[in-house]
């Protein structure tokens, strides 16, 4: 049975369609990313498993018991869940010890068991010796640490994260990337989080779910979904990419000023008509010379370029053709703008999304 269920879950407000007929499952223990930009209805999803807002359709189940549905939901109080939001919101007026505490002398859990599971706590999150630190003597990261070790000590069925990291630098947001999937694999609380980066759901996830207009397009392990992903949007928004449209006749695909042979592709491609591919730009090599092996390759020109310290990005131009392609290159690779160049690609890391 899935820890987890929703089930044609929608929430209107008016006629705004915020959430549209979201079907997702998360067994025991997994870690399940709602990505996707501002506005897509992740956050009204969260909050819906949160209790915090009623359904306009659909069902919310946990453990085959359902919580939520038009009908009425159980108070969330009374979901055995834990939410983090992106304030912390740690009590300011509250030590770290006192802090991670709190839920478990609401269960009025015996003083010396707190103490104890507090004290676990506290090291695993590597916060003990600030057990006595208020919340404005921390870091940023520091108070994130005592959110997740209140959130985590009172040992709840679902662990809910609501942009946990989008208060936090860059370097702090790295770190807690990883402290986040650390704490997710020592305690294995079933997960979800909710983000618009795709580093953080890269990072930290089991499976994502891509949100767009309040519809679930993809749901799958990160590297599935930037690997295949079955939609425009989801390849677009899963790191960078080229679109490339060609025309097969059976025998080969068509594209702008180069051909190649359809066998080489790893997916059906159709045997006629059109078919547009996502092209990571990793996924070419580009070379001043030709490749020797005679391979699936196109004579290029180096339109742009620019210097980024650990790769070359290039935007170079079929010598045939007029689409230019976004190319990553080693360091090493120092071709310079307006030179010819050989752009060798992989067919098998083409993916067929239309």
């Amino acid at each position: 049975m899935s820890r987890l269920r929703l089930t044609g879950v929608s929430k209107r407000y008016g006629n705004f369609l915020a959430v549209d007929d979201i079907g997702l499952e998360l067994q025991s223990g997994e870690f399940v990313s709602l990505l996707g930009p501002s506005g897509c209805g992740k956050t009204t999803t969260l909050r819906m498993i949160a209790g915090f807002i009623d359904p306009t359709l659909g069902t919310i189940e946990m453990d085959g018991q359902i919580l939520s549905s038009p009908a009425g939901s159980v108070p969330p109080d009374r979901r055995q869940m834990s939410m983090i939001f992106q304030s912390y919101a740690i009590w300011p007026n509250m030590t770290v010890e006192q802090n991670v505490a709190f839920g478990l002398e609401l269960r009025r859990i015996a003083k010396a068991e707190v103490k104890r599971r507090v004290g676990e706590m506290l090291e695993v999150v590597h916060m003990n010796h600030l057990a006595d630190r208020y919340p404005a003597e921390l870091s940023g990261g520091q108070q994130q640490r005592v959110a997740l070790a209140r959130a985590i000590v009172i040992r709840p069925s679902v662990l809910l994260l609501d942009e946990p990291l989008s208060n936090l630098d860059a370097t702090l947001r790295e770190e807690m990337r990883f402290e986040i999937r650390r704490l997710h694999d020592e305690f294995h609380v079933t997960t979800v989080y909710v983000t618009h980066d795709q580093a953080e759901a890269m990072v930290t996830s089991d499976r994502i779910a891509v949100m767009n207009h309040g519809r679930i397009e993809q749901v799958d392990n990160p590297r599935a979904l930037y690997d295949r992903p079955k939609t425009r949007f989801v390849a677009g928004f899963i790191g960078r990419t080229n679109f490339i449209e060609g025309v097969t006749d059976g025998q080969q695909i068509s594209f702008d000023g180069f051909a190649l042979p359809r066998a080489a592709f790893e997916r059906d491609v159709p045997s006629a008509g059109k078919a547009v591919f996502s092209v990571r730009p990793h996924s070419m090599r580009l070379s001043d010379r030709p490749p020797a092996d005679g391979s699936a390759s196109v004579g290029v020109v180096v339109v742009e370029r620019a210097f980024l310290g650990e790769h070359w990005d290039y935007v170079v131009r079929p010598r045939d053709g007029t689409s230019p392609l976004r190319v990553m290159a080693s360091p090493m690779d120092d071709i310079p703008v307006g030179a010819s160049a050989w752009l060798e690609f992989e067919p098998r890391q083409m993916a067929l999304i239309a």
